[in-house]
This record gives C-alpha cells, sequence and structure tokens, in this order.
C-alpha cells in the first residue's frame, strides 16, 4: 500500500567492479576517452599509459575509470614489495653467515713472516678465519723455519699453513721452505720481496711499485722513492687502501685460499 520500505535498502544487487593492481605493462582503455596503453609507472598519484604508438597521457585512479579485456576495473597502484634481503659478503669475498659466533681456536694454525703480513690477512679474511677458529700467528722472519715447525708438533688434527713472502724459485725462501716435508704442513707464498708489494700500487696512488736496487732495505727504498718519511707511515697508507681482496694481487689471494683450505680440513 505505503510502496517500498525505505528503510529496508536496495534490493538489487550492485554490481562489483573489481580493483586490479596497475602492474607494469598491463593493457587496459580509459573508459571516458577510449585511449588504451599499457601501464609505464606513475606520475603525481596517476597512472601513466603508453599507447602502441609511444603517447603517454595520465589518469587519475577513480573507481571503474578503465576497461581491461572489455570489462570496468578499478585500477590501483601496487603494494610496494620489500626488497629481498641483500646476502652479505665477507672482504675475502665468500658470503658471510649470519648469526654464527666466532669459535675457539683450534689447534690448528696459519703463520706469516711478521706483524704487517698478519693485519693484511686479518683485514681480508679475518671473518672467515674467526668463524673456523684458526688463529693467525706473525713470525719474525723464517730463517728458523724448521725448527719452528718441529716445535710446533704437526699432527691430523694440529695442521701448520705458513704464507712466505717472496718464494720463488732461487731464493733464500724457497731453499729454507724445501727443508719442510711435514705431510700435516703446507708453506706457500707470493712472488713479491714483501707483503706491501702484494697490494695494487693503484690502491696506494702509484702507477706501479719501486725498483729498489739489491742490497737496500726494500721498505726504506719504498718510502724514499714514494717521498714518505717513516715505514710505518707507509704502512699505514698502504693497510687503509685495502678494504677486501680485490685490492691485493691474485697470487696472495690463492696462497691464503689454499692455506685456510688445508688447516680447516682435519684427517680422520
Amino acid at each position: 500500500m505505503y510502496g517500498e520500505d525505505v528503510l529496508s535498502g536496495d534490493r538489487r544487487r550492485r554490481k562489483t567492479v573489481p580493483e586490479v593492481d596497475a602492474e607494469p605493462d598491463l593493457v587496459v582503455e580509459d573508459a571516458d576517452s577510449g585511449f588504451c596503453g599499457a601501464v609505464i609507472g606513475f606520475e603525481l598519484g596517476a597512472v601513466v599509459l603508453e599507447d602502441r604508438h609511444g603517447k603517454r597521457r595520465n589518469f587519475p585512479l577513480t573507481p571503474a575509470a578503465f576497461l581491461l579485456d572489455g570489462k570496468a576495473v578499478t585500477l590501483r597502484r601496487p603494494a610496494a614489495q620489500a626488497a629481498p634481503p641483500q646476502r652479505r659478503v665477507t672482504a675475502s669475498g665468500s658470503v658471510a653467515v649470519a648469526g654464527v659466533r666466532a669459535q675457539v681456536a683450534k689447534a690448528s694454525r696459519i703463520w706469516v713472516e711478521g706483524i704487517h703480513d698478519a693485519a693484511l690477512v686479518e683485514r681480508i679474511w679475518g671473518d672467515d678465519l674467526r668463524i673456523e677458529g684458526v688463529v693467525v700467528e706473525p713470525l719474525d722472519g723464517i730463517d728458523d723455519l724448521a725448527a719452528a715447525v718441529a716445535g710446533f708438533r704437526p699432527g691430523p688434527a694440529r695442521k701448520l699453513g705458513v704464507l712466505v713472502d717472496h718464494l720463488v724459485t732461487g731464493s733464500k725462501e724457497s731453499r729454507i721452505v724445501a727443508a719442510v716435508t711435514d705431510p700435516y704442513v703446507m708453506v706457500t707464498g707470493h712472488p713479491y720481496v714483501d707483503v706491501w708489494q702484494a697490494v695494487k700500487p693503484e690502491r696506494v696512488g702509484l702507477s706501479k711499485w719501486p725498483v729498489i736496487p739489491p742490497g737496500r732495505p726494500w721498505k726504506e727504498g719504498v718510502c724514499a722513492a714514494v717521498g714518505v718519511r717513516e715505514p710505518a707511515d707507509m704502512w699505514r697508507r698502504i693497510l687503509g687502501s685495502v678494504n677486501s681482496y680485490r685490492d691485493v694481487e691474485t697470487p696472495l689471494v690463492n696462497a691464503m685460499e689454499r692455506l685456510i683450505d688445508f688447516v680447516t680440513v682435519l684427517d680422520d
């Protein structure tokens, strides 16, 4: 008698317009203008479409403003996706292991010739060695290497790696190393006169390392050639230029990787 109850609401079902993420390359048509193009981005809250001729137009993201495959849709800006966590890489180039504490020092060791060698090894391979529980110890030269090795008493669970400077055929160092024959000891090295020279010269601001005449102390000769007063000052400059394995020459990298592999794989 009185018609429809105005409080009962609209009995007709309203058509639901789906919402669609405006992903790149999605092709839609603007319902009002008929402009058809692919989504290429957003500007000031509007979606940017580009048609097949390269023409671009901006359209507001109003409800039911676009046609997708001939059906009305509401475009929405996609939710920002969290960037995948990046793998952290150590200075040696290996993948850092998260949440792993340094191990208690194992019996195996790596020896290097001096404190500069030890500092450079720590700068590049320190993270790796702490995880493996391997300590690097500096020697005061290798003149008594055979006796030092005997005193260390190497064994299957107590391996020893030794990094030697200037390990080239015919050198004094090569003759000293030849006397070490213990199967649980690996002695390897690089061809450079000093570990300083294993750092790429351009990292230190040099085109090449100076050639120092035989008989003159090498480090002092380098300092004189480049205008640095003291070897300690030059060493700070060198070490400060090293951040990863990329800053040193390949023979040093190869030698250290071999030693780390050797002392961390223990025999049963």
